[in-house]
């Protein structure tokens, strides 16, 4: 009985920091209509400053719990608000998304660089460990009675707000009517503002008070993601019932502590399910719930894509292919496995074109199938041992197959879902993965076989071997994964222009009217759903081919978000917004980094200066992301409309071209260095439209307005006068003083 009681206790007070934290999505959810994935972030960050002020500047903690609760937390939401949050209306759900993805990522690297995750951290409980009181035989702590006590005051106070006071009407009213309210003299601004305050404040507060109860143990990537399993509390009440809300933090609470105490401790699976219950029970959740309250999802949205027809498709295709083997001419064999990498990763991002760009559909775990396709690949497509081991095409077929079963599994209960549901569906799924089948490491017996999913915590993939292909060279590997992606991308254009992609484009647009027209909005989503898995396996395969060995790490969440995330920054409407964003997240960041690394080890007097610049990279990509809000459709659409509006300039495009094959020259002759070729070639591109639109508009500065537009667009001058004249065939008279008169 004693252990019960223990462990009902610990529940108890593990589900009201989670009620803490679930509050604080549910308020900010029902003012703004956005859902806050950075909500994790926001409490280690708080979290982090806790320990700074009290650790190492020593100060008492009352104080340091005015300064981060009472002055840092409502800071950092209502510049959230003011600085991001109030610019996404009129946004479609996946850009409100990533938006909050970014400010996540960005948070997570910029706690990284202000304190060493290299260095220990650890946060005391409240009064010490040792002030405790002991009840009915169970030893309950003085800092978890101040969480259940927080967590039922808070929950009692929001209720009251939300149902009993005019703000909290304001507050419900600014995301309903934004417009109604203007009328009856609100600020639904001013509003929000004070939910995101209100709301960062609460999510700081649960991670000043749960890091002691899990350990003690301060890390960015981990806070940031025990405060997420907060999400599925939330999702009990529906973002809306705040003691719902309360009650299913306490559910979630109890779960985890009772499958710790009385599941067989044997191996590793009472741990893992302990870890991956909150994911779990989101998903459950979702799938039962109702979704007929899930707002957003009639709204006009400003993104704007221009699919590409077969055509162009194939010839930039080749285009791609051409350019990506002259510029191995110039790379070193490692630079060439690297590049080979970024490219599996832009296969992987056409598995979020598909599904995201055209259908509308949301993915937020695309590594996941990544893994699927990888596990499989590894147990039953390796030939050989050592040296000698090679993966072979049926193999990766299976794995391909593999990955488009689990996508259609996982799909199939998700059907009635959209919008945010389908996409924390899909993270829900990401996040069990990771926990419980890439943390495998027992070994299992089926139908007389033993295996262990995960041996040693990693897979040695070896790669791929097809005949006279051998993937162990880096030129071919980069080669293959290029063409494939070309002949993908094709495939996309292909789909996109048929029948099918029509049908889809139209789900994107209005589930509801393309169900009352006749559509099977089941068998599309279930569809798409498979396609995008698929293709999502095969980059995987490939991604591991091309590591070599991988491990939990690899197919991580946040490698997920940070992929999403840069497709969109991208253009996740566009085949080359793909492959930018997965270039980005493949390579992009990690190159640069590991560059200025290197230059910090061999310039020791630089080595600060090198250390933020890489700071600089990771933080600075993240505040790309945040400006989605601003430019939705992606950086291609702009560059794509630039070079659209500069085609008429011929000799502009020809000095280009003759640019880029001079340095290609120089380049390949060893006369410059590849980093100069790249960042040159790079800048001539980015400003070829700039030059374009200046060339373009000399020129018709030189060339007379029409007659129509004559004293419209310039002055109406005497030269003007004239030049009518001459043209309506009016004769022109000399007045005295020179000035002319028509007759």
């Amino acid at each position: 009985m004693t252990t019960f009681l223990t462990y009902t206790i610990l529940g108890l007070v593990l589900g009201s920091v989670y009620s803490i934290a679930a509050s604080g999505l549910v308020l900010t959810y029902n003012t703004s209509g956005i859902f806050n994935f950075a909500h994790g972030a926001q409490a280690m960050f708080g979290t982090f400053l806790y320990w700074h002020l009290t650790e190492r500047w020593g100060w008492p903690v009352w104080l340091a719990l005015i300064i981060v609760i009472g002055l840092a937390g409502p800071a950092m939401g209502a510049g959230l608000h003011a600085v991001i949050m109030k610019g996404l209306r009129g946004t479609a759900d996946v850009t409100k998304i990533i938006v909050t993805v970014a400010v996540l990522l960005g948070t997570v690297y910029l706690a990284q660089w202000v304190w060493n995750p290299d260095e220990a951290h650890t946060v005391d409980m409240f009064f010490g460990a040792g002030a405790k009181i002991t009840l009915a035989g169970v030893v309950i702590r003085y800092h978890e009675i101040v969480c259940l006590v927080a967590a039922v005051a808070i929950a009692a106070g929001l209720r009251v707000l939300f149902t009993r006071s005019r703000t909290g009407v304001v507050m419900r009213g600014s995301v309903d009517d934004p417009d109604l309210l203007r009328l009856n003299g609100h600020d639904p601004e001013r509003a929000a503002m004070l939910s995101w305050a209100l709301g960062s404040t609460l999510a700081v507060l649960a991670g000043v008070l749960i890091v002691p109860i899990s350990g003690g143990g301060l890390d960015a990537t981990a806070l940031t993601l025990l405060v997420i399993d907060a999400f599925a509390a939330a999702m009990f009440g529906r973002l809306r019932s705040i003691p719902r809300t309360f009650a299913g933090a306490m559910v979630l609470g109890l779960a985890a502590n009772y499958v710790l105490a009385y599941l067989p401790s044997a191996g590793t699976f009472a741990g893992n399910l302990r870890v991956s219950l909150p994911m779990i029970i989101l998903f459950v959740v979702l799938v039962v719930l109702p979704q007929d309250r899930l707002r957003g999802a009639a709204i006009r949205t400003r993104e704007r894509y221009r699919p590409p027809t077969v055509r162009s498709a194939a010839v930039w295709g080749l285009v791609l292919v051409a350019v990506v083997y002259l510029y191995s001419l110039l790379l070193s064999d490692g630079a060439i496995t690297t590049f080979a990498l970024g490219m599996t990763f832009a296969i992987v991002a056409l598995s979020l074109t598909v599904l995201t760009g055209y259908a509308g559909e949301l993915n937020l775990a695309p590594l996941a199938f990544g893994a699927v396709a990888t596990v499989v690949a590894f147990h039953f497509g390796v030939e050989g041992t050592g040296l000698a081991a090679r993966t072979n095409v049926q193999g990766v077929l299976l794995a391909v197959a593999a990955a488009a079963l689990v996508g259609g599994l996982v799909a199939l209960p998700a059907l009635r879902l959209r919008g945010l549901y389908l996409a924390l569906a899909t993270m829900a799924f990401g996040e069990f993965l990771s926990n419980m089948v890439l943390r495998d490491t027992t070994e299992h017996e089926l139908f007389g076989m033993r295996f262990t999913l995960f041996p040693d915590g990693s897979l040695v993939v070896p790669p791929l071997k097809a005949g006279p292909f051998d993937l162990r060279d880096g030129t071919t590997s980069l080669m293959t994964a290029t063409v494939l992606f070309a002949l993908i991308a094709v495939g996309l254009a292909a789909l996109r222009g048929s029948g099918y992609g029509r049908r889809l484009a139209a789900m994107k647009d209005s589930p509801a009217a393309s169900a009352m027209l006749g559509q099977n909005l089941v068998r599309l989503k279930l569809s798409v759903f498979m396609i995008s898995a698929a293709i999502a396996g095969l980059g995987g395969v490939l991604m591991s081919a091309a590591t070599g060995t991988v491990a939990q790490e690899n197919f991580s969440f946040l490698g997920s978000l940070g992929l999403l995330m840069l497709v969109v920054v991208a253009g996740i409407g566009y085949l080359s917004g793909a492959l930018l964003g997965g270039l980005m997240a493949g390579v992009g960041s990690a190159v640069i980094v590991s560059t200025l690394g290197d230059l910090a080890l061999e310039n020791e007097g630089m080595a600060t200066v090198y250390g933020v610049l890489g700071h600089l990279v990771l933080v600075g990509t993240a505040l790309v992301g945040m400006t989605v809000g601003r430019h939705p459709s992606g950086f291609v659409h702009d560059i794509v409309e630039g070079y659209r509006a500069t085609r008429n300039a011929k000799p502009v495009l020809y000095g280009a071209a003759a640019l880029g094959v001079v340095l290609y020259l120089l380049a390949l002759t060893g006369v410059i260095g590849t980093w100069t070729f790249a960042l040159v070639a790079m800048c001539a591109v980015m400003l070829l439209p700039v030059f374009g639109r200046m060339y373009l508009d000399e020129g018709r500065r030189d060339r007379p307005a029409p007659l129509e537009l004559v004293g419209v667009d310039e002055p109406y001058t005497d030269e003007l006068r004239a030049r009518l004249d001459r043209e309506l065939g009016l004769p022109a008279v000399l007045k005295k003083g020179g000035s002319r008169v028509t007759a």
